[in-house]
């Protein structure tokens, strides 16, 4: 009788074990279905009133739902050149300078920074500063950050950034000095004017008459560099210009090889942009299509 009970309660347990093992099984894809779904559910954005919906998409794994890269947006491709680059700076520039004007004319020299697309970058509210206290009174707001390797080259953090990834190859200054080749002050921008030009040549290129100075010097208060967005550099073989190109880096400004421009837009990118690749002398610029 001790053996029949013995032997009754041995195959009792096992049935009992078994149960909970297929119990748990079902359970586990039940909830493992559940998982599924809910991710699916959570595909599909929720509305505001779908309580339970947002709290189920809330404890999913972080790793469920992956974000879209943020990239800037193309313009129509059906525009023209001129048309995408003016619709992409629109929302950058209070006010599209009127064509002919002198504003106009440092728009199509200088205005590629205001096709960047990257939010934590500062763009100027017009293309010319009158004096130092407007330069001064724009820099106070931005956010600079140092080159790397150098004594005192400071640019817009992205911009340099992107700069110290290219410099990885060795690209060096153009005269070493980073109050003159990197951000400049007014006063700065206004005694290289001055080294090279005159009223008179201003007065020409006010009136539209002298453009290829712009290639040499920029106008006081209307430098790339006040702008903590463009850096002189020395560049001498495709090493180099392929590393600044891939980090948004370009030569904007006709005839200044030495000068280059933060884009920040990868180079298959630029034409959907606008730009236009021009070749002067062996090089390349990326020039505004105005």
């Amino acid at each position: 009788m001790k053996r029949f009970f013995k032997n009754a309660f041995f195959y009792i347990l096992i049935a009992f074990i078994s149960f909970a093992l297929v119990a748990s099984q079902a359970i586990t894809r039940h909830m493992v279905m559940a998982n599924i779904q809910n991710t699916a559910n959570c595909l599909i954005a929720p509305s505001v009133d779908d309580r339970n919906l947002i709290i189920n998409c809330t404890n999913l794994p972080q790793r469920v739902i992956s974000p879209t890269p943020n990239l800037p947006p193309i313009p129509n491709p059906n525009l023209t050149d001129k048309e995408r680059f003016l619709a992409a700076i629109t929302g950058h520039l209070p006010t599209i300078p009127a064509p002919n004007t002198f504003e106009y004319i440092l728009l199509r020299a200088y205005g590629a920074v205001f096709i960047n697309q990257k939010p934590e970058i500062k763009l100027p509210p017009k293309v010319v500063f009158n004096n130092e206290q407007e330069t001064k009174q724009f820099q106070s707001t931005l956010t600079l950050s140092k080159v790397n390797g150098t004594s005192n080259c400071y640019l817009q953090k992205s911009a340099a950034d992107a700069l110290n990834i290219a410099m990885q190859v060795q690209i060096p200054l153009k005269s070493g000095y980073g109050a003159s080749d990197c951000t400049r002050s007014f006063a700065t921008n206004l005694r290289f004017w001055q080294k090279y030009a005159n009223r008179n040549t201003l007065e020409q290129v006010q009136l539209g008459k002298e453009t290829k100075i712009l290639g040499v010097v920029a106008p006081p208060g209307t430098s790339q560099h006040l702008w903590g967005l463009a850096v002189d550099l020395r560049v001498s073989n495709e090493v180099q210009k392929q590393a600044l190109n891939k980090n948004g880096w370009y030569r904007t400004v006709e005839y200044d090889t030495l000068h280059w421009t933060y884009v920040g837009l990868p180079p298959e990118r630029l034409t959907q942009f606008g730009f236009q690749n021009k070749v002067v002398g062996g090089i390349n610029y990326w020039i505004t299509p105005l």
